[in-house]
């Protein structure tokens, strides 16, 4: 039965959002189960990518006893590879009576699956993938199921650059707040130079970079190591090992 508009736009709704702590492995894993549970007569469904070797699987889904130990997609070519290699559509309606791939449908139906539809995602995503819907029932995507798969493969571009843009964020935010601690570090050691030797802010700075130059260690470790010397009770012996005591 396939599922009402309501049921469909909740889920693609869904798609789109990325909770906040989700690697991509796990969103991948959500996408996924939300194809197979909506998808009418899916009964298994994957991921895959371009290896150097053939397809390979990055996710997939179940909910079908598969026979003969399961899929094998490093042997899987046909309609997948296609897809992948040429970012186009693939469906083989029924193993047993398409002759167009005949090893693939041969691993395939000692399986228990019998019509494949394989659908090229994102065109943004750097490699080239592939979402692949299985069925124990011949001709099984076509009409409104494949309109569905469309919808979904539609949406997966939503959710990598979601999943991109929010790790990305995430990365600068991570460079922006060790910017600010190190400022903050710079700014405590440079105070402690004006302090102790009389200087004005931007000689004191000046120093602090000769210092850093000269003793070949980044400017933020020599500050972190000014500052702890202050809480240690050992910045007179610290600025003299970096040349940064002035004699009074």
């Amino acid at each position: 039965m396939s599922p009402d508009v309501y049921s469909l736009s909740r889920e693609l709704a869904e798609i789109a959002r990325l909770v906040e702590d989700d690697d991509l492995e796990t969103t991948l894993r959500r996408y996924i189960d939300r194809v197979a549970r909506m998808v009418p007569g899916c009964d298994h469904v994957s991921i895959t990518v371009a290896g150097t070797d053939g397809p390979e699987l990055v996710a997939e889904a179940t909910g079908y006893q598969l026979g003969n130990g399961g899929l094998d997609y490093s042997r899987l070519s046909g309609p997948i590879l296609e897809a992948l290699a040429h970012r186009e559509p693939r469906r083989l309606t029924d193993t047993r009576t398409d002759r167009r791939w005949p090893v693939f449908s041969q691993q395939l139906a000692v399986t228990g699956l019998h019509s494949v539809l394989a659908l090229p995602l994102a065109e943004g995503t750097e490699a080239p993938a592939v979402l692949t819907l299985f069925s124990g029932r011949a001709d099984q995507f076509a009409g409104t199921s494949y309109d569905i798969v469309l919808l979904f493969a539609l949406h997966a571009g939503v959710m990598f650059d979601n999943a991109k843009l929010y790790h990305d964020s995430q990365t600068l935010v991570g460079h922006l707040r060790t910017a600010l601690r190190t400022r903050s570090t710079v700014g405590q050691a440079q105070g402690l130079v004006m302090q102790r030797n009389g200087y004005a802010a931007a000689r004191a700075f000046d120093a602090l970079k000769r210092a850093s130059q000269d003793h070949n260690i980044k400017l933020r470790d020599l500050a972190k190591a000014l500052v702890d010397g202050h809480e240690q009770h050992d910045l007179e012996s610290r600025l003299g090992k970096f040349g940064l005591l002035d004699p009074v």
